[in-house]
Formats: structure tokens, C-alpha cells, sequence
């Protein structure tokens, strides 16, 4: 490969500074990569990470116009609000977290970067610096004006969307509306298709309800809103089935030949994506108008400046960047 050839340029954010994220970013170092990665972050605080953790690192200056150094880990500096401490956390910093979103976003929406891949943040700390703060699917849709965006997280063969995201259980059946779950299922459709290549994608749909409702003896949800709303599609074309019920939709008999599943609520999906595929598996924002992949992973505190933390999520992650950009 030829020091010069054009790569996509593929924007990481480093999270939460007390966190695993600058010393997963540092890692990216020993992992080889077809693309431009440019880390976001504090260039002293990423240093540091890496040598407590005991890994070597030789960032080099990012410049949006020089062509590509093979084997380089770039890194475009943006300073701490706040000295930091692994597995401290420090609500002064929170303003920083979220400069390092935008300014990934802000790259992303002009052609700068191809795409962007986040480190974990901590959402309390944020909230707790006085910054309403949901989620990255939730911030990032807000800040590109995106009325809904869908979360899925991939990994072990499963591509598990989300009709709902961060919502107490008790909020989740009254989120659970045709209009919303009709959005749903047409941004998954869209970008299995536009962005994964799959050309018609077949999606498995869970039911709200143990067994599925058991015929409306335990929940009316899928007979009144999850059931018709299937059918309507069906008649677009779409290729979906359910309602399933969740305790037996992640079986393998019933995965064989499907492309995607849409569970209705964070926790019922992910636990089972994450018990798959926990150290591989990869949080992707659909329906934004650019590409943006995440680690399905938390800030591991009590992990950070330790070196014991796997960076298997991030390299995916990084991975599945790369492919959704070029072939966008």
C-alpha cells in the first residue's frame, strides 16, 4: 500500500478521560488498519494512559491536508478542562467529552472525516455538570437535527436494533407507538440495505410481552400496535416476522436466516447481544447522515490506567467504520 493512497479518514473520540477509552485509543497503535485514524483528545492525557498501561504509542500531529503516513496513529489535540485520574471522575471535564463529539461531528458533516467511532463516556457525570445528557445515539441525533435515529448493536453473528433506547421499563409500553415503531423499522430497513448491502433484509420483530401477549391475556401491545404495524409493512414489501416471543426469538432455529432483530426495549436485546459477543460487539447509530459506530461497552473505572481492558470492541468498532464508509 502506498504511503499516498487515498484512505478513509475515520475520526475516534477518547470518552470519558478518568475512563478505558484514551488507553483502548493508544492500543489502536498495534492494530494495523486500512484507513486514516485520527484520535480526538488530550495528547498528554493519551501519553500517560498509554504508559500506565503499558502500552507504546508514537501519535503524530494531525494535519487535515497531509496525505497518509502509513502505520500512523494521529491525533488532534483538544485539551483537558481538567487534570484527570483514572477512575476519577470529574464533572469539570464533561464539557470536554462533549467537544470532542462535536468536533468529530463537525468533521463528519463537512467531509473532513469519513466517519466516527466513539469511546465510552460516563453519563452521569455529565448530567451531574449540570449537561442534560441521554446517550451518544440520543446527543447525536439532536445535534444533526435527525428526528430518530435507531440504536443497534452487532456482534456474533446478530444485528440487535432498539424500537426503544434509555427508558425507565416503566415508560417503555407507552413509547411503544405505531408511528414510532413504523420510523423504526423503516430506518433499519433503509440502512441494512444502503449501508450493510443487504438487499432485502429479513427482520425478526419481538413481541412487548412474555410469550408475545399470549393472545392479549398478557398484553394488548402487540395485538394493538406491533401486530399492525408489521402487516402494514409486510405490504410494502418488507420482509418481517413476528411478533416473536423474546425468550425464544434469539434461539438458533429461529436467528437462521435473518438479518436483523428489533427488540422493543434496551435490556431485552442487549443482554443477550452482549452475553454473545460482549468483547467484539459494536454500537452503530442508524438513520444519521453519517456513519457513526461506538465500543458496546462502558467506561470499565475500575479497569482504567490498568492495561487489562480488552480493546477487541474498539478495533471492531474502527473496523465496521471503515467498511460503512467506503461503501457509502
Amino acid at each position: 500500500m502506498s504511503g499516498m493512497e487515498r484512505l478513509p479518514v475515520i475520526a475516534i473520540t477518547s470518552g470519558e478521560p478518568a475512563g478505558i477509552g484514551p488507553e483502548l485509543c493508544a492500543r489502536l497503535a498495534s492494530h494495523s488498519c486500512k484507513a486514516r485514524r485520527v484520535i480526538l483528545g488530550d495528547r498528554a492525557l493519551i501519553e500517560a494512559r498509554a504508559q500506565q498501561a503499558g502500552s507504546l504509542v508514537n501519535l503524530v500531529e494531525y494535519q487535515p491536508s497531509r496525505p497518509h503516513l502509513q502505520g500512523a496513529l494521529e491525533i488532534l489535540h483538544v485539551p483537558l478542562n481538567a487534570p484527570s485520574r483514572p477512575g476519577c471522575l470529574d464533572a469539570a471535564n464533561a464539557p470536554y467529552v462533549l467537544a470532542l463529539l462535536d468536533r468529530a461531528l463537525s468533521g463528519c458533516q463537512r467531509g473532513e472525516f469519513s466517519a466516527m467511532v466513539t469511546a465510552p463516556v460516563h453519563k452521569g457525570v455529565i448530567n451531574e455538570s449540570g449537561i442534560a445528557f441521554t446517550g451518544h445515539t440520543e446527543y447525536l441525533a439532536e445535534k444533526t437535527g435527525t428526528p430518530r435515529v435507531v440504536m443497534m448493536l452487532a456482534g456474533a453473528g446478530l444485528r440487535v436494533a432498539l424500537a426503544t433506547t434509555h427508558l425507565p421499563l416503566k415508560d417503555v409500553p407507552g413509547a411503544i407507538t405505531r408511528p414510532g415503531l413504523e420510523a423504526t423499522l423503516r430506518i433499519l430497513h433503509a440502512d441494512l440495505a444502503n449501508k450493510f448491502g443487504i438487499a432485502s433484509p429479513r427482520i425478526l420483530v419481538a413481541g412487548l410481552n412474555p410469550h408475545a401477549g399470549e393472545g392479549g391475556h398478557m398484553g394488548r401491545e402487540e395485538i394493538d400496535v406491533i401486530s399492525p404495524v408489521i402487516e402494514k409493512m409486510r405490504g410494502e414489501g418488507m420482509i418481517l416476522v413476528g411478533p416473536l416471543p423474546a425468550d425464544t426469538l434469539f434461539t438458533p432455529g429461529v436467528l437462521a436466516g435473518s438479518d436483523a432483530q428489533l427488540a422493543m426495549y434496551h435490556d431485552q436485546g442487549l443482554a443477550v447481544l452482549k452475553y454473545a459477543a460482549f468483547e467484539d460487539g459494536i454500537n452503530i447509530t442508524l438513520g444519521l447522515p453519517i456513519v457513526r459506530t461506538s465500543v458496546d461497552h462502558g467506561t470499565a473505572l475500575d479497569l482504567a490506567g490498568t492495561g487489562k481492558a480488552s480493546p477487541r470492541s474498539l478495533f471492531a468498532a474502527v473496523a465496521l467504520a471503515m467498511e460503512l464508509a467506503q461503501r457509502g
